[in-house]
């Protein structure tokens, strides 16, 4: 069973991408056929007296073919790219149709040419396309010279919105396929530094265990020999294997408490995806990405923590659509420092400050840790929410100067 996201509502209209959703789909399907209401002037004037009986029955049904042979060609690419025999034979019934049309009722129909010269952009590749236009164009100009009223005019209004869109849908069409391959690369690193980590996680599990790993056996096969007959030399190989095998276990610990520990720089680039995808601009401060010297490892997990409860409760509860990072150092009481956190949206806040969910009152436990504290309230008095998470900031302790020890001088050794 398919869930529909947040980015489905908030973003409906996906360029280079199918609907994923009925809203998109109707969304995409409006914003392509609004064009069609440029072909309001051959409309008028089949409703108008100028044409006969006769000649109100072919433009109806010719322009009832040509909007159905732009329809499908336009929507067959943006759901299913269609074989070449489907999108080339709507393109030639465009073209003959647009020649008929204009050479037959008049040059108003003479619009119906930038719908074709926009149709040969979006479905032909670039490296026909680029001379099918200029081709649509100049049968244009030849079809419009038939009528001597227009010919002072009718290059701007017709042939060079037919060359111009043409070429504007072919760098639109570009600019699809560049993201659609930015995607795919971006996806394929997300791939490759996973699995560089997995590989680096494995690089430093041998590392660590290696050689412990090693040693544990080869003491336990010498115990094994020396136990018959020296159980005293077999003790002394047991307990150095308990030893190592110790020790082992708190590299481990260690190695793993450094993976899972979170980072601010790592939390802000999982905020931002998920603010994304959620369709919240984002503000954020550009000292996340510098750094601070006077954060422990402690104190800088407990903010990182602080970020992804905040963004989190964001994304899920606010329906926000903007959201603010800071942040800041502050002098409190005395000589004590601290680094605040500041997480503020624009969303439904007022309701959420009244109380603290589970996430929130762990975070608060989590900071009290680090001599740290927590602060809610909302951004305004009718709506938005601010978080504020504060650690303490410690001095960096100035390296100790060395003393280097007297160098004996030659008399002394000479004394000596």
């Amino acid at each position: 069973m398919k869930t529909k996201s947040a980015s489905d509502d908030r973003n409906p209209v996906l360029i280079g991408q199918r609907p994923r959703s009925r809203r998109q789909a109707v969304t995409k399907t409006l914003s392509i056929g609004v064009w069609l209401l440029y072909l309001a002037g051959p409309v008028g004037e089949l409703a108008g007296p100028r044409y006969s009986i006769g000649q109100r029955v072919w433009g109806a049904v010719g322009l009832a073919l040509f909007v159905l042979a732009y329809t499908v060609l336009i929507f067959r690419h943006v759901w299913w790219r269609p074989p070449v025999l489907l999108r080339y034979a709507p393109l030639v019934l465009m073209l003959a149709l647009s020649i008929a049309l204009s050479w037959t009722l008049g040059s108003t129909w003479l619009v119906l040419f930038i719908f074709t010269s926009v149709a040969s952009a979006v479905v032909l590749p670039w490296q026909r396309s680029r001379w099918a236009i200029p081709v649509t164009t100049a049968v244009l100009i030849a079809v419009g010279a038939r009528f001597p009223e227009i010919r002072a005019y009718y290059l701007f209004a017709y042939a060079l919105p037919a060359l111009g869109s043409g070429y504007v849908m072919i760098g639109v069409q570009n600019l699809i396929r560049t993201t659609k391959e930015l995607r795919a690369a971006r996806e394929e690193v997300a791939r490759l530094a996973a699995n560089e980590e997995r590989l680096r996680l494995a690089r430093d599990l041998h590392d660590l265990l290696g050689h412990s790993l090693s040693l544990i056996t080869l003491k336990s096969e010498l115990a094994g020999r020396m136990l018959p007959g020296s159980p005293e030399e077999a003790a002394k190989q047991v307990a150095d294997i308990e030893r190592v095998s110790r020790q082992a276990l708190v590299d481990v610990r260690e190695a793993v408490t450094g993976y899972r520990r979170p980072r601010l720089a790592v939390e802000l680039a999982g905020a931002r995806a998920a603010l994304r995808t959620a369709g919240i601009a984002l503000t954020a401060d550009p000292a996340f990405e510098s750094g601070h010297p006077g954060l422990t490892d402690d104190t800088e997990g407990a903010l990182a923590w602080a970020l992804r409860e905040a963004v989190t409760n964001v994304v899920r509860h606010s329906r926000a659509r903007r959201c603010e990072l800071l942040l800041t150092e502050e002098r409190e009481t005395g000589e004590r420092r601290s680094l605040c956190l500041t997480v503020t949206d624009d969303g439904d806040g007022p309701p959420r400050s009244r109380y603290d969910g589970n996430g929130l009152t762990g975070l608060r436990e989590r900071l009290t840790l680090t001599n740290g504290r927590l602060e809610t309230a909302p951004a305004t008095p009718t709506h938005g929410f601010t978080l504020r998470a504060y650690v303490p900031i410690t001095t960096p302790a100035s390296p100790e100067p060395i003393s280097l020890p007297d160098c004996p001088r030659e008399g002394a050794n000479e004394a000596g």
